[in-house]
């Protein structure tokens, strides 16, 4: 079958009906770019970010963290986790705390512990309006 007897025995595909679906693609893809648009310049700036610089075993049961605190446009109200994680991947000890604005960016955390950990992680800093540990 060629496509002129197509179009005969079942006639011609609308044009209207092929320009709305190239007009509704073109929609939803200049509404996705503008939604990643947005998502990506929020994200950018976080209003507190943090890094784990470095932590010591003091003994079985305590281990000390430093953890450097980073605002973005000046200083907000921050509560930031850190974890002790033993060889077996359990939680032995975690720690929130609430840097304060005259501390400097580092700050120096001790977490006790249930025993011996393998590894620390920072879980990261929330403030309002930024859920996400950062």
């Amino acid at each position: 079958m060629s496509a002129s007897t197509d179009s005969q025995r079942y006639g011609a595909p609308s044009p209207v009906r092929r320009r709305i679906v190239v007009g509704a693609a073109v929609v939803v893809a200049v509404l996705f770019g503008g939604w990643l648009a947005w998502t990506a310049l929020f994200h950018a700036d976080p209003a507190v970010s943090s890094e784990l610089l470095t932590w010591d075993q003091v003994d079985d049961h305590e281990t000390t963290a430093v953890v450097r605190v980073t605002y973005g446009d000046g200083w907000v109200d921050a509560d930031c986790t850190v974890r002790a994680i033993s060889e077996d991947k359990a939680i032995v000890g975690e720690v929130s705390f609430t840097p304060v604005e005259g501390e400097g960016p580092d700050h120096e955390v001790s977490i006790n512990t249930e025993r011996r950990p393998t590894a620390v992680e920072l879980v990261g800093c929330t403030t309002e309006g930024q859920p996400r540990p950062r």
